[in-house]
């Protein structure tokens, strides 16, 4: 289980501001450590590769790469507002964790950084001939880096922004939570067996947000060394204001602040642990889809068939002994899942028969899935979807094409 300061260390990696900031920084150092290799330069380079080859280059750098790194940031909030736009505000923090997106602006802004501040130097006689040539080595590396930041750069502007690549990142932050979900039911905790005594306590959050993390390694050793047990009533994604039970802790002398010292909370929801955040986000994608303003079924229906792939992937929960004996959680329900991810779309999509058909089409498949009780919740939304439909279609041969799907079982 990934300590706090480890998370926190994790989120700030993926914020767009610290990689720019780390290749600014490499660029600066780069500048500044330059004089230190010129015991390394041989004579005959210095009349090669000396300040009137390399201050050119640089001044052309300085000049394109601010006009480059302006133009892309522009574009790239531009792509953000729209994918927030046209599938769900949720999406826009996933955009902005855009790796390659992120890497690109760094190299820009980090040559544009190297380039000036060289320039700088160069005009200001702190630099010598042979310094001349160790920062014209290194504007050339900057070249090739800038050039693969950029192609790499160009194929991503055709797809970024777009509902697909909206989708595909949706999905490829959805699916780790949840196959860990598989592989550590209860996230490593132990499963609640049975009622905790009488005079278990409650421990109350101290602050108001949702659930975005519980170190549930801390979280045993403060257990353990006193042998008491705590079972998780508020899992990840649930909403607190300050008062209401983090869970109850029985047994042992555990402070209920050292408890609730292991739980992060935050004004937005995460999906480090939270399995049901990134289904809920694929099903908003589908209901923004399906409004008047939108009218886009068939994005809604890819939406369907993707929640469809990505559930039936999932296989069956591991069984294991609890990494975290003295914590007790509930495991994750397969019915919320469904209801996080079909449920809206089912209401708002009742009315229309090509969007019903793909959502039965996916219980059908669902109902042969591996983990029993997803099976047996895609039962029951399968019969949610035949009395939403059927209450809404009022063409009598919409009505009798449902009949023959409720025939074909």
């Amino acid at each position: 289980m990934t300590p706090r300061w480890l998370l926190l260390l994790y989120r700030i990696s993926k914020r767009l501001g610290v990689r720019v900031l780390m290749g600014a920084i490499m660029a600066l150092l780069a500048v500044a450590l330059a004089p230190l290799f010129q015991p390394l330069i041989p004579d005959w380079m210095k009349d090669r590769f000396g300040a009137d080859a390399v201050t050119p280059i640089l001044s052309i750098l300085a000049t394109t790469m601010l006009t480059v790194t302006t133009f892309s940031l522009s574009v790239m909030v531009q792509a953000f507002q729209s994918a927030a736009s046209q599938a769900t505000p949720r999406a826009y923090r996933l955009h902005l964790e855009d790796s390659t997106a992120q890497t690109a602006l760094a190299a820009f802004t980090g040559t544009f950084l190297f380039s000036l501040t060289a320039l700088v130097l160069f005009n200001a006689g702190l630099y010598s001939e042979e310094s001349a040539v160790v920062i014209f080595f290194l504007t050339i590396a900057s070249i090739v880096a800038v050039i693969a930041a950029m192609l790499r750069w160009i194929g991503h502007l055709s797809v970024m922004g777009s509902m697909d690549h909206t989708l595909e990142r949706v999905v490829e932050s959805a699916l780790p939570p949840l196959e860990r979900a598989m592989a550590k039911p209860s996230l490593g905790a132990a499963r609640p067996e049975h009622a905790l005594p009488s005079d278990a306590i409650e421990v109350p959050a101290t602050t108001a947000g949702y659930v975005q993390y519980i170190n549930l390694e801390a979280l045993e050793e403060k257990l353990a060394a006193s042998e008491a047990v705590f079972r998780v009533i508020a899992h990840p994604g649930a909403h607190l204001v300050p008062g209401m039970p983090l869970g109850l802790v029985a047994g042992g002398h555990v402070p209920p602040e050292d408890i609730a010292e292991c739980f992060t909370l935050g004004a937005a929801r995460t999906m480090e642990q939270d399995a049901r955040y990134g289904v809920m986000v694929m099903n908003e994608v589908a209901i923004r889809a399906l409004s008047p303003a939108v009218n886009d079924p068939g994005t809604a229906i890819d939406v369907v068939q993707r929640l469809e792939r990505m559930l039936m992937g999932l296989g069956c929960p591991e069984e294991a002994p609890p990494d975290f004996p003295h914590v007790q959680m509930a495991p994750l329900n397969p019915a919320h899942l469904l209801e996080d991810g079909f449920y809206p779309l089912i209401r708002d999509g009742a009315a229309r028969p090509e969007v019903i058909s793909c959502v039965l089409s996916a219980m059908k498949v669902l109902r042969r899935a591996e983990w029993p009780a997803l099976a047996e919740a895609a039962e029951v939304t399968r019969d949610y979807t035949f009395a939403h439909a059927e209450a809404a279609l009022e063409v009598e041969a919409d009505r009798r094409w449902l009949e023959a799907k409720r025939e074909e079982g």
